[in-house]
């Protein structure tokens, strides 16, 4: 799924995304491990992973558009 940064805390890695259907979801903590990135920039266009139930659904796992790990 791709989805726009809305915002994000690098102090303590949280934030928040709006996946392109307009679904606001917030990041699991550790959404970023694994993907090499320290930070997100809001705007930023991103691939996430989503898992959960509808209404407890959360982005697990983070890529930006364009960079290849």
């Amino acid at each position: 799924m791709q989805a726009t940064v809305l915002r994000y805390d690098r102090d303590d890695a949280t934030g928040a995304c709006v996946l392109d259907d307009g679904v606001e979801l917030d990041l699991a903590p550790g959404a970023l491990d694994g993907s090499g990135l320290r930070h997100l920039r809001p705007g930023q266009r991103v691939t996430v992973t989503v898992s959960g139930p509808v209404g407890a659904r959360r982005v697990d796992s983070v890529r930006i558009l364009g960079v290849s790990p």
